[in-house]
């Protein structure tokens, strides 16, 4: 037995209270010391940050000596196996050398085994290897005599034309395709009464799909010198082939055979070669027509410039396609007749077109003449929809459009200077009569030759004819709309800009010469008249029919762009009607000087009751009827009852009134307060002389003073002005200005209330 380590006396059956031998504190668990990733450092920093280092080597050394009585209670259990163990362990050795034999046998028979099976597996892998390699090479002699037979037959055929021109013979040919070409009494494949070109298209046709075999055959068998020894027979093959479908389809052609045309038009698919197709009919049948309507001189350009014009020559062209050329694009456009892969309308019709113009009439394609050049385009343009109205669906209209020769023809049309120009031409104009020094009025012969939507300067004239110019038949490209979109935002904020910047020069008083608003600081405000007149009318053009002619000429656009298309022109609009208020104040600031002018006799009143012995005055001063003249001039004017409307000419009123009522508050109040001052410093003055003097300074002048005389002045001629308010509209009691000045002047007692 093994002896026990010292361990604790047990409990007490009776100590209920203490805790028990194999119990550990919460943070102490040793089944983490059975994890395969327990790392000790780890485990004793992590316990160190909240537990002693004493009480943890305590608690360590506490476990480590329960392991150990545990250790032992397993060994003092199993003792008596332990014992045992050593005393059955007997001639081992040999025991091991007895078990070793078998084993190498079992090895070497193994290895042998192993041997055989490598051996086998070499051998059949080689043979799979052998099988592979005559598959293949089998697979290339079966091609190889695929394509012999494939090029035997080929010739055949060709031998079973039945017609042969002369000018097919070619250098390049063998002698004895040249004999089998020249043999014409082989018709056999001719049945009586069959017609001779449809029989050789339907042959050709064949051949085609032969030579297609062929050149797959050829693609899987390169650089063989089986195929290298066939090349000048497949070549001459090809190219009789070519010749004879060329003049087979021209002959079609020609005599407008459906059936012979439709199987050369199959036979060139088969072989992958609808250029060539494309390129007979192009010379053949389009190319006559077209050099017909395009006459081309000497030099192959048009002397005179009026000769560039397009549209007579699109409607030729739209009746040689209907007359000549429709019955062969039908035929390419049939269903399942696989021959989609052709586009004669692009690759033959439009690219001849092309040409033609360009030799013939290479200025039709020139912006120098923008009103010329957007004939003509409007003209291609209605050639090309008339191109893809052959087209059978969406997808044969975007094939047409994405075709080289579409992009070519389209970049012909250089519609970036087209714009430059019309850029130039257009702000050019408002820019030439907004530079002039003076408003100018619209002439009455001006106004009923054109449209001019009642304005009256040449200046706004001159923004309503820009704006409308953007948008004609005669200058807009719908592809730019964008940019005459923008154009017009400009003139409108051109317009603003240049109004806007007048008005603050004049209101600041500048006057320096090349300022450019020179036309501001010195028109007359009759004039102004007319620039509130064409502001309005500027704004309900521009907000109503004006958006709605360019709502109607975007009208294919989403209804996204539309709203902010009508959202910008809306905003411009807007920008003309936010100018009225500042015109009105040009106007009342002219107004209100000339209305100071009468207001200044009002320090006169001091030079007439200083120091005077004249009594209370007992009417209004004769400065006050000249007050509000300047006013009712301009409103009863002949302009302002023409032009002006009803709401305009109040807001002015109103706002030339409440100015010049603060002016003469200003006015008389400094006069008070001055004659205020003055009053109570002679009355210091008096009073110190009779002090001087001995007098009583109970004996007080029980007359009026003469700040009193001013003020009474001043409220007779208050009240006269109020009463010259009222004639034109205006209640001086509703002007904050005129009440302040109502209680500066009035008697003690008429302060509350105002009365007239």
């Amino acid at each position: 037995m093994v002896d026990s380590v010292p361990t604790p006396p047990p409990r007490s059956a009776t100590d209920f209270f203490s805790d028990p031998l194999d119990s550990h504190p919460l943070w102490f668990k040793p089944n983490l010391f059975l994890s395969p990733t327990f790392d000790s450092e780890s485990y004793i920093s992590e316990l160190r940050t909240f537990v002693p280092f004493d009480t943890l080597r305590s608690e360590l050394q506490a476990h480590l000596s329960s392991l150990n009585h545990e250790l032992i209670d397993l060994i003092n259990r199993d003792y008596a196996d332990f014992v045992n163990l050593s005393t059955k362990l007997v001639d081992v050795d040999a025991a091991v050398v007895r078990m070793r034999a078998p084993l190498l046998e079992l090895r070497e028979k193994i290895e042998g085994f192993r041997g055989s099976v490598d051996s086998s597996l070499v051998a059949l892998r080689n043979g799979l290897q052998q099988r592979s390699e005559a598959a293949a090479a089998r697979e290339v002699l079966e091609l190889l005599l695929d394509t012999f037979h494939v090029v035997s037959k080929v010739e055949k055929l060709i031998k079973e034309l039945p017609s042969v021109p002369a000018d097919w013979s070619n250098g390049d040919l063998s002698s004895n395709m040249k004999n089998a070409m020249s043999n014409d009494t082989s018709l056999q494949s001719i049945e009586n009464g069959s017609n001779i070109r449809e029989t050789q298209s339907m042959l050709l046709e064949r051949i085609a799909s032969e030579m297609n075999r062929l050149k797959f055959y050829i693609a899987h068998t390169q650089n063989l010198p089986f195929i290298e020894n066939m090349e000048k027979r497949i070549q001459s093959a090809s190219l009789l082939l070519d010749a004879s479908l060329g003049h087979c389809f021209v002959d079609g052609l020609e005599h407008r055979d459906e059936n012979a045309i439709y199987n050369c038009l199959r036979a060139y698919a088969a072989i992958d070669n609808t250029k060539s197709a494309e390129e007979i009919f192009r010379t053949t049948i389009v190319a006559p027509l077209i050099q017909k309507i395009i006459s081309q001189g000497s030099s192959g350009m048009v002397s005179a410039a009026s000769g560039d014009g397009l549209a007579d020559d699109y409607r030729q062209f739209k009746q040689c396609i209907v007359k000549d050329c429709k019955f062969l694009l039908e035929i390419s456009s049939t269903e399942n007749s696989g021959l989609h892969v052709f586009d004669f309308l692009a690759n033959s019709i439009l690219k001849e077109v092309l040409s033609a113009i360009q030799k013939g009439k290479p200025g039709a394609f020139s912006p120098g003449r923008p009103t010329e050049f957007l004939m003509n385009y409007n003209s291609s343009l209605d050639f090309l929809a008339h191109l893809e109205g052959y087209c059978s669906s969406r997808s044969a209209v975007a094939k047409f459009r994405a075709e080289p020769v579409y992009v070519e023809f389209m970049k012909q049309w250089n519609v970036g200077v087209y714009f430059s120009l019309r850029f130039q031409e257009i702000a050019g104009a408002l820019d030439s009569a907004l530079a002039a020094s003076s408003l100018v009025p619209v002439q009455n012969s001006e106004s009923a030759q054109g449209n001019l939507g009642g304005l009256t300067l040449k200046q706004s004239a001159t923004l309503l004819e820009s704006l409308r110019s953007c948008w004609r038949e005669d200058v807009l490209i719908l592809s730019c709309s964008d940019k005459f979109l923008r154009l017009s935002l400009q003139l409108l904020a051109r317009y603003s800009n240049w109004l806007s910047s007048g008005l603050a020069a004049r209101k600041s008083n500048s006057s320096r010469s090349n300022s450019g608003f020179e036309w501001a600081v010195s028109a007359a405000p009759d004039d102004f008249i007319y620039v509130i007149h064409d502001l309005t009318c500027l704004a309900t053009e521009v907000c109503g029919d004006y958006l709605d002619h360019v709502l109607q000429l975007l009208s294919s656009c989403s209804g996204d762009i539309l709203g902010l298309v009508k959202q910008s022109i809306l905003q411009g609009g807007k920008s003309l009607n936010d100018l009225a208020p500042l015109a009105i104040n040009a106007i009342v600031e002219a107004l209100v000087e000339k209305a100071v002018e009468d207001l200044r006799q009002v320090k006169g009143i001091t030079a007439t009751y200083r120091m005077t012995n004249k009594p209370l005055p007992v009417r209004h001063s004769p400065y006050v009827t000249g007050v509000l003249r300047p006013l009712k001039a301009f409103l009863e004017g002949e302009r302002a009852t023409a032009y002006l409307t009803k709401e305009t000419s109040n807001a002015l009123l109103l706002g030339a009134a409440t100015e010049i009522t603060g002016r003469y508050y200003e006015l008389a109040a400094e006069l008070v307060s001055v004659a205020r001052k003055t009053e109570s410093s002679l009355q210091r003055i008096r009073q110190g002389a009779q002090r001087r003097a001995g007098a009583s300074s109970d004996v007080s002048d029980h007359s009026f003073s003469d700040t009193d005389k001013i003020c009474m002045q001043l409220f007779l001629d208050i009240q006269e002005y109020g009463r010259n308010l009222s004639p034109l509209g205006v209640d001086a009691a509703n002007i904050p200005a005129y009440r302040s000045l109502w209680q500066c002047v009035a008697p003690p007692d008429r302060q509350s209330i105002i009365k007239l």
